[in-house]
């Protein structure tokens, strides 16, 4: 395969809401360059870019797939990236390795929700951006809506490269302001007429035109001196201008497109390569501590690993972007993770399922390599010179978890070590070995996203599962003081057991007043690990029980509190006061004051007027105007409690405040009634009191499962 100089390669990204076009466009700039002889379509199941099985079965993509164009002496790495948020990892990682993004429009939608999830991230990367208007031959398409939303979303920087001369089933034609021509498409698509600019669209394209010099401009000071002295900028000066602009994210070109019948993208392409910055032009990288890693061919040899798959019969591949020097096949190179040498066998150029051997990869580059036993997707390798590891990616907290277990009861262990594996590919993906709730719980970005970790531990690891609803980490207290009183007494030849506890409990909050019905002479505040506080006071007087038991006493009503009495799940904010009890000279003992403790403390609880706790989410549904009836009636009907709407870049915000129990059926529910297009997010509040219906439930459930 032909090498490039760095100043040859281009890596953009593709993103965009779902249905935007992004698998169309890429399997179009293929066809465009001659990579492919024939366009595939996401109905024939034939795209480069969405090959695996579960792709094919959905009919979306699920996975960021690498390809590559050459295109007029220019390499383009093109990364196709899925548009629903269950698989915003892939999405982060290739915003990140990539040195432009290029934002699909759907010009029938404009900037949708899931857009401005994608944005944030490109943001705060502070990436050259591209946006491109797309499906301009649709009923519905509004080149001049997408503007405007793009404009309210992404600021004044949104700039007008092209416009479209007639939008909808008839689109066939774009005024290209950088150049000043009219492009019309054969039906077919494919090259287009380059012809003057109708009389009738003169006046419109050159105020237009005027404008891109006035922003070109304002992005150099030599250009503008020049835009004042010669009241214009030529096509290379206004080149440039647009390539500061992007590079100090303050220029976002909008190009026109109909990626389904190829209208547009040659153009756009074009753009690319003699617009778009190189790799070697963008902002530096930095290490963990914050040193700058320019993309220097000169430099040290260093690449970072911002992705993992594995793939049936192949095994794991490494996809990586060169930071510095280059890389050959045959070089080893030190893992900065764990200090492990890898030696880089193989080198590939990737177009989706199909590898292309490289010898050598430049500064800039992307690919991938084969069986490299200790990295992982976030791992630096590098040379001795290497200044250290890249800065990780860093993704967004999950929002739905779920339960799982093995199909084969005996294969506990090979499910942590293929879940410990898939965590590694996929970093959205958390796994908790929950030894509260005895559960193994996955924590995801969607539904869809855990089913497709499902999918792949049944087709990939060939390790069949079980779904089951991840239990609550309910918690218990008290509602009102209450006294009790236990005697232990087992006596069964030689010596017995015998410890008899009087205590107090009563509900602690935090500047309640001292305990006053019993002097105190010692106090303990113990944080609990679980949350909240136990508060321990000695209030024994006269001996009635010698002071070394007091510890026993403390671990009894400690393990009783790990397994409360209501639920089984952890007590808080409890005072417990011990005051009284009786000891036997000779049959007295640790074991004896723990178990009286204990007891006690469970008979005082349910004096107490028990209550349980759940966890409450703050919540946050962002959506259009027209949403927001369903999204209220669903909050409604999940026990939510609505605090508060704002409105935001022409959306409404609705925050609310609901139960863990009800959230993940809560997330389905509005992905459901918002076709995906709201943003949700929820963040742990605090405990609070479950109704009292649904405690008397809980409790039952809890006595019938003990009783068995």
């Amino acid at each position: 395969m032909k090498s490039y100089d760095d100043k040859h390669i281009k890596n953009i990204v593709l993103v965009g809401a779902p249905k935007s076009g992004k698998t169309t466009l890429s399997e179009t700039m293929l066809f465009e360059a001659g990579i492919i002889s024939k366009r595939g379509t996401i109905e024939e199941k034939n795209t480069v870019s969405d090959y695996h099985e579960i792709e094919l079965e959905r009919g979306n993509s699920v996975y960021a797939t690498l390809l590559h164009t050459e295109w007029k002496d220019y390499k383009i790495n093109i990364i196709d990236t899925p548009g629903l948020e269950d698989f915003i990892g892939e999405v982060i990682a290739a915003i990140r390795v990539a040195d432009t993004a290029v934002v699909l429009l759907n010009a029938q939608y404009g900037v949708e929700v899931s857009t401005e999830i994608l944005w944030e991230y490109i943001d705060r990367y502070r990436k050259p951006t591209i946006l491109a208007v797309n499906q301009l031959d649709t009923e519905l398409a509004s080149f001049t809506k997408a503007v405007e939303d793009a404009r309210r979303a992404f600021g004044n920087n949104v700039t007008l490269m092209q416009y479209p001369v007639n939008q909808g089933p008839g689109f066939n034609a774009i005024i290209d302001l950088l150049k000043m021509t009219m492009y019309r498409f054969p039906k077919d698509g494919g090259k287009p007429e380059k012809l003057p600019i109708p009389e009738e669209e003169r006046e419109k394209a050159e105020q237009l035109h005027n404008e891109l010099v006035e922003k070109a401009a304002e992005n150099d000071d030599t250009l503008m001196e020049l835009y004042f002295e010669k009241g214009s900028l030529d096509e290379d000066e206004l080149r440039e201008g647009i390539q500061k602009g992007m590079l100090q994210h303050q220029v976002f070109p909008v190009f026109c497109l109909s990626a389904r019948n190829n209208m547009g993208s040659g153009r756009l392409m074009g753009f690319i390569d003699n617009v778009a910055p190189a790799a070697i032009d963008v902002p530096a990288e930095h290490t963990a501590d914050g040193k700058e890693v320019a993309i220097d061919p000169a430099g040290p040899t260093g690449i970072f690993v911002f992705k993992t798959l594995v793939e049936p019969h192949i095994g794991r591949l490494s996809f990586f972007k060169v930071i510095a020097g280059e890389v050959k096949a045959g070089m080893e190179l030190t893992n900065f993770a764990n200090n492990t040498t890898e030696r880089i066998s193989q080198l590939f150029i990737a177009d989706g399922k199909n590898r292309n051997t490289a010898d050598r990869l430049r500064a800039g580059d992307i690919g991938c390599t084969l069986k490299l036993k200790n990295t992982r997707t976030n791992d630096t390798l590098g040379d001795k010179h290497f200044p250290g590891p890249i800065a990780a990616l860093e993704f967004p907290s999950p929002k739905v978890r779920v339960a799982v277990e093995p199909q084969n009861k005996g294969d506990d262990e090979k499910l942590s070590e293929v879940l410990a594996e898939i965590h590694l590919e996929d970093p959205t993906l958390l796994i908790e070995f929950n030894r509260e709730l005895k559960q193994v719980i996955l924590h995801g970005q969607g539904e869809l996203h855990l089913l497709v970790t499902k999918w792949r531990l049944e087709n990939i690891y060939k390790m069949p599962v079980v779904f089951l609803p991840a239990r609550i980490p309910y918690r218990e207290t008290i509602q009102k003081p209450a006294q009790a009183s236990y005697r232990h007494k087992k006596q069964s030849g030689g010596a017995g057991q015998f410890g008899e506890v009087y205590l107090a409990i009563e509900p602690w909050y935090d500047g309640m007043p001292p305990y006053k019905d019993h002097p105190v002479r010692d106090s303990e505040e113990i944080t609990l690990s679980w949350g909240g506080k136990l508060v321990f006071n000695n209030c024994i007087v006269g001996g009635a029980i010698d002071s070394r038991f007091l510890p026993a006493i403390l671990k009894g009503v400690m393990e009783k509190m790990q397994e409360g009495p209501l639920t089984g799940s952890y007590v808080r904010d409890i005072r417990v006061s011990v005051y009284d009890g009786k000891m036997h000279p000779v049959d007295s003992n640790e074991i004896s004051f723990k178990i009286a403790g204990m007891m006690a403390f469970r008979d005082a609880f349910h004096q107490a007027a028990p209550q349980l706790l759940e966890p409450v989410y703050d919540l946050e549904a962002t959506a259009p105007d027209t949403m927001m009836g369903d999204i209220m009636s669903e909050l409604q009907s999940h026990r939510s409690i609505i605090t508060g709407m704002d409105a935001a870049n022409g959306n409404q915000v609705i925050k609310a405040r609901i139960p863990q129990a009800e959230i993940d059926k809560l997330f389905a529910a509005l992905r459901n009634v918002t076709q995906g297009k709201a943003k949700i997010k929820a963040e742990f509040a605090d405990y609070a009191p479950v109704p009292a219906d649904l405690q008397k439930k809980l409790s039952e459930n809890y006595k019938e499962t003990v009783a068995v």
